[in-house]
């Protein structure tokens, strides 16, 4: 063989074994990541703790925390307002949906970016050019959304998780209704699962609602299912009297989702099985909220 030849070859697995170094070097860790919310007795938000005060537990095993920082990723949202027969029959029951989700698009930061929809028998998204950080386009949106009668609650929700697979940040989603769905394909296992894998965050906002249909009177309240969705994913769903307290449970919101904490570990075990999550606090007398599971991806 030619020493030139030779030199050539040696050349080419000397580029290939850099390029190898180079792509290991520079991917990505596997690693999970906890947007975490802390509250103490009264329910109150805690900033200022630190990594030394949390504990993360993977399968019951506690794990070596790899990264924390005070402040939470920014923030992909979509806020869906239920439309549907039961909230349209009062037109101040809509009007303090739509004041109440306003309260939480002007808080936004600047490196957030939303969504606003609505689901009843169809579900439609504003604007129609997707994710943005116009916050006065946003606004003009959530006047725009269509009223309807039966409530596609779970396609809702999982229209919005596909669209927010496509975005980076936390994901999350605010849900506000007064009633269970009636009406949808996909049921509330599948959305479960789905937000899971999507490392989606659910809120609700519901209300139990007294309207007349026009041949009698008619109650309605969330389902339990919408609640177990919401705490199973880091969320939480507070059930109020009328529409008159929305805009502060929206604020409420806002200050939450602008006050957590964002943890991260490497897990062990990559076997594409669900695990069970579970966030702790050395501190008595404050909680912690997070997602309660993942998939180890392999």
């Amino acid at each position: 063989m030619r020493l030139s030849a030779v030199l050539v070859g040696g050349a080419i697995l000397l580029r290939l074994a850099l390029a190898t170094t180079i792509a290991q070097s520079v991917a990505p860790a596997t690693s999970v990541e906890l947007d975490v919310t802390v509250t103490d007795a009264n329910q109150r938000i805690v900033a200022g703790l630190t990594k030394d005060d949390f504990e993360i537990y993977d399968n019951e095993k506690i794990q070596t925390i790899t990264a924390f920082d005070l402040k939470p990723r920014p923030l992909s949202v979509v806020v869906m307002l239920d439309t549907s027969g039961s909230m349209s029959a009062s037109a101040r029951v809509i009007e303090g949906a739509i004041r109440g989700a306003d309260e939480l698009l002007t808080r936004l930061s600047a490196e957030d970016n939303a969504l606003v929809g609505s689901f009843n028998d169809k579900i439609t998204f504003q604007p129609v050019g997707g994710f943005t950080r116009d916050v006065e386009l946003l606004r003009d949106g959530l006047r725009h959304l269509p009223v309807g009668y039966p409530t596609r609650l779970y396609d809702a929700l999982g229209e919005t998780i596909m669209r927010l697979e496509a975005t980076r940040g936390r994901r999350t989603v605010i849900i506000l209704t007064d009633g269970d769905d009636n009406f949808s394909r996909l049921g509330a296992g599948e959305i479960q699962k789905r937000a899971r894998i999507a490392d989606v965050a659910i809120y609700g906002l519901g209300m139990v609602n007294d309207y007349f249909d026009g041949q009698q009177r008619v109650r309605t309240s969330p389902g339990r299912n919408l609640k177990e969705l919401c705490t199973e994913s880091g969320g939480v769903m507070p059930v109020l009297k009328d529409s008159t307290q929305w805009g502060s449970a929206f604020a409420r919101l806002a200050e939450e989702l602008h006050s957590q904490y964002a943890i991260s570990f490497s897990p062990q075990l990559l076997d594409r099985k669900v695990h069970k999550l579970d966030v702790k606090l050395r501190t008595p007398g404050l909680t912690a909220r997070a997602r309660k599971s993942y998939v180890g991806r392999g």
